[in-house]
């Protein structure tokens, strides 16, 4: 009789690693890069190789004609406050979203999508993120002291690893314009009834052309519509040399975004900052005291991605009727997030400020 093959792992299955002395769940240590167990304390070390890091072809990909072993199937339950599409356990089917706060209750469906190629693991423990994130909060002289000690005694902060597109392209642009040099002209002017010689600044322009070529690698983009951008971006600079091939085990005891920028939006972002560093080129080519372009024609090819996954550390707060969100990169420690007021704090600011500004007033007064 032959025997029936155990049914693959589930996508949730991959995430999970029992523990081999107690059988709860591993997590990911940044601290040791092992995999430990926190009911007993074990440690395992990570399982050394996985799929190396290679680029997918941008074409294929928007024709849907990516193997098979690039798409993968998990279950997410999406925010509908914020639209965060987060992943979840088997055994989870309600919690607050970690972006935002709202209550969620999981979803039973699947979320198919491209796999990640690659993974920048956490650096650094839940404890440095809050400390870095309480750090920064202290430095905020405006925020309420309340919000401030709500902080220090909330909850944990989440690890969510973040979904971002990389994008590499060979581009060749021609360009026309203009070349300016500065140059001074001795002109007489009257000046309070008196003849005076000033120097005029003048530009001669000079018609040029030329072209420059530029291979862009891992061009960044955020892959998520639940966070601000303006807060992701400052999150910024990552150390992307630091990336492993992606592996579930670096996702043990974190939660991981799907992401809801889908591959040909996120190159739109990607072209416009290719197209931004190419006329930096072109000015430069140009040459001279000024510069005059008018027209660029850029010509893009072996356009090739990756989507990675980059830690973040996450706290979302509600105080007084109020959300406030912050984030701390997993990598760096550096903080941001919604800058909360203190009404209190800008009202005895602005008396104070008054009352000095009369003190010194007063005193000058008496001086003179």
């Amino acid at each position: 009789m032959v025997a029936t093959p155990p049914p693959p792992p589930t996508p949730e299955d991959l995430h999970r690693f029992p523990c081999e002395q107690c059988g709860a769940d591993y997590r990911f240590d940044p601290t040791n890069g092992q995999l430990t167990c926190d009911h007993c304390g074990h440690s395992v070390a990570m399982k050394e190789g996985g799929p190396a890091i290679r680029e997918l072809d941008f074409r294929k990909a928007l024709a849907d004609q990516l193997p098979a072993q690039e798409i993968e199937e998990t279950r997410v339950a999406t925010c509908s406050n914020c639209a965060a599409a987060v992943e979840f356990d088997p055994a989870t089917h309600a919690a607050e979203c970690p972006f935002c706060a709202t209550p969620i209750v999981a979803d039973t469906g699947t979320n198919r999508h491209i796999k990640p190629r690659a993974v920048l693991p956490f650096a650094m423990n839940e404890r440095a993120a809050r400390e870095a994130m309480n750090d920064w909060l202290g430095r905020l002289w405006f925020a309420p002291n309340g919000l401030q000690e709500y902080a220090r005694k909330g909850r944990r902060l989440e690890g969510i690893y973040v979904p971002y597109w990389t994008y590499d392209a060979d581009t060749k642009s021609r360009y026309s314009g203009q070349r300016g040099i500065v140059y001074y002209e001795s002109q007489s002017v009257m000046v309070d009834g008196k003849r005076e010689q000033r120097q005029v600044q003048k530009i001669r322009w000079t018609p040029v052309s030329g072209r420059t070529a530029r291979f862009f690698d891992d061009v960044l983009v955020l892959a998520s519509r639940a966070l601000p951008k303006r807060y992701t971006d400052a999150l910024q600079p990552w150390d992307l040399g630091a990336l492993q091939p992606y592996s579930p085990e670096y996702l043990a005891g974190f939660r991981a975004e799907a992401y809801t920028v889908e591959l040909d939006e996120g190159y739109d972002e990607a072209r416009a900052i290719m197209d931004r560093s190419i006329e930096r080129d072109v000015r430069f080519d140009i040459g001279g005291d000024r510069q005059q372009i008018h027209r660029i024609d850029t010509t893009v090819s072996d356009v090739t991605f990756k989507h990675i996954l980059l830690p973040v550390w996450l706290a979302a707060y509600k105080y007084r009727g109020k959300s406030y969100r912050f984030v701390v990169n997993g990598q760096t420690g550096r903080v941001q997030g919604e800058r909360p007021w203190s009404a209190w704090k800008i009202t005895f600011a602005v008396i104070l400020g008054l009352i000095l500004a009369g003190t010194i007033g007063y005193f000058v007064a008496q001086n003179q």
